[in-house]
């Protein structure tokens, strides 16, 4: 679970941010801060993992905030949600090593999605001991080997699981079933074959039936020659 505070003066916007936020899997509001000050207290009272900050606070900028939280609180990750278009600002939040930066108004897809690829991101690093290039291309947003953007994904696939599938792929010559995708990658079947069939269907990979000891055939999976 990822526990958010949504630091936001309009309590309107702010009930907004919560509904959507109400609406994903894995996502939880903690507390909502009209302030600097408020901001602040709640983080010391609260173990937040994201906060999502507006930068025209009524007792301070969200910018100006940044290394205090950096400073007392190096665990919490920070998003900026913001009407604020002055270059100056982006380029404070950059430099405070924000997680995304959005523009207001933000529509109800846009904010779902990069919520999610955040919660993507944060597994990802949870999960890995080690970084491979493709990771990091992926986490800092460089373009690798995925199918399109995450915009052009159907629904149930994602471009961060998709890479992984595809280096998994990458370095098994022998091919790979489903299962031993999903073992692989510490998902279920389901979701490997679900990644790897989508994978086939953009002639990015290939499928061949091979006969098991009782018999039963199933798919194997190869990832395409380039």
């Amino acid at each position: 679970m990822i526990d958010i505070v949504i630091a936001e003066d309009d309590f309107r916007v702010a009930q907004i941010h919560e509904r959507l936020i109400e609406q994903l899997d894995g996502f939880n509001t903690i507390g909502k801060a009209a302030n600097a000050k408020e901001i602040m207290a709640i983080l010391e009272e609260q173990n937040a993992d994201l906060l999502l900050l507006d930068i025209y606070m009524p007792d301070e900028l969200g910018t100006a905030l940044i290394p205090a939280i950096r400073s007392r609180f190096p665990e919490v990750d920070i998003m900026i949600i913001t009407a604020a278009t002055e270059t100056r600002h982006l380029q404070e939040a950059l430099r405070g090593g924000v997680a995304h930066y959005l523009i207001k108004p933000v529509t109800a897809d846009k904010f779902k999605r990069v919520l999610l690829q955040y919660k993507e991101k944060r597994k990802m690093l949870l999960s890995q001991p080690e970084v491979s290039q493709s990771m990091i291309d992926q986490i800092f947003g460089g373009r690798s080997r995925v199918s399109g953007s995450a915009e052009d994904l159907p629904t149930g696939i994602n471009s961060i699981t998709l890479q992984k599938i595809k280096d998994t792929l990458a370095g098994a010559a022998a091919g790979m079933t489903a299962e031993e995708l999903g073992e692989k990658m510490g998902a279920s079947r389901t979701t490997a074959r679900r990644y790897a069939e989508y994978l086939v269907s953009k002639e990015e990979a290939c499928a061949e039936l091979e006969y098991g000891i009782i018999g039963r055939p199933e798919r194997k999976y190869y990832l395409a020659a380039d």
